[in-house]
């Protein structure tokens, strides 16, 4: 994506979270289902054409690319049909879920968040995994923290920013931390001189990403996706094979769907070939159902 309209998003995505801080997530909701208001991290509402349907897919916010371009086939392919999304992290999804708001399908970047959902009583039927993902350190374009390896995390006086530990990737991360510290070249506490270093969690991926890109940390850690979807604005520090971890996506059709046969159309959309390409295409590692275990999940 271009550096304009990933800047625009950005700064969309920052000001969510100083909205988010003072209104309340049902009427965060409420306005963005009614369309008296967009949040940056959900498409606006677009009214059907007459006699069409209209989808509400609600997606963790490392779908936000894919999802849309998805989003884009489904409409061509069903003509009248309007396909709304609501992309945040994936415990804020199943917050608003839990408080009412209404979906037809839900994709999460974890599989605990589903089984919350499942224990709900939200989710029809058994979910399935259409993707996976991986770690990346993310450092400013300049990186003038010089950082280089994982390791440089935990030097004395280099800002971190990790998202929130209730949230997928922020999770992901501390696991990962705690992985590095078993392994030589660390330390045992290395994973405690990492999160001594944090300055800010933030409530999804994009924020952590938006605030390196700004450069307001050294660093960050996000998934491989957002510093593809980022482009030049940031550079990316690998994060060793043998400490990182596999998020694996599951996705669902909701018991309260209005839809439930569009939404499994979705679900078969996001599993095809067609969608399995377009998430290869945003740096997801595809999945093919005889491949949808979940042995090597975090």
């Amino acid at each position: 994506m271009g550096r304009w309209s990933w800047w625009q998003r950005a700064a969309w995505v920052l000001a969510a979270a100083l909205l988010a801080s003072t209104i309340a997530s049902c009427r965060e909701w409420s306005d963005t289902r009614t369309g008296r208001g967009s949040t940056p991290n959900s498409s606006p509402a677009t009214p059907a054409e007459h006699g069409g349907q209209r989808l509400v897919v609600f997606a963790a916010s490392s779908l936000f690319e894919p999802f849309q371009e998805l989003g884009k086939s489904f409409q061509s392919a069903h003509g009248g049909t309007t396909v709304e999304f609501n992309f945040a992290g994936s415990a804020q999804l199943v917050a608003q879920l839990q408080q009412g708001a209404s979906a037809d399908v839900i994709a999460f970047a974890d599989l605990p968040n589903m089984k919350k959902a499942q224990d709900a009583g939200l989710v029809a039927g058994e979910p399935v995994i259409f993707a996976k993902n991986r770690l990346t350190v993310v450092v400013p374009r300049q990186n003038t923290a010089r950082i280089q390896h994982l390791a440089d995390l935990a030097r004395p006086g280099v800002k971190v920013v990790l998202a929130h530990e209730n949230v997928p990737v922020g999770r992901y991360a501390r696991e990962m931390l705690e992985r590095a510290s078993q392994r030589p070249g660390y330390g045992a506490d290395f994973a405690q001189r990492v999160l001594a270093n944090v300055v800010s969690q933030e409530i999804n991926v994009k924020q952590v990403l938006a605030k390196v890109a700004l450069g307001e940390a050294d660093a960050g850690i996000v998934y491989v996706t957002d510093v593809k979807a980022a482009g030049a604005d940031v550079q990316e520090i690998e994060i060793p094979d043998d400490v990182n971890v596999v998020a694996c996506y599951p996705i669902a059709v909701t018991k309260s769907s209005r839809v439930p046969a569009l939404a499994q159309e979705f679900v078969a959309l996001v599993q095809s070939e067609e969608g399995q390409a377009v998430l290869e295409q945003y740096g997801f590692q595809t999945v093919q159902p005889e491949q949808a275990g979940m042995e090597d999940c975090s």
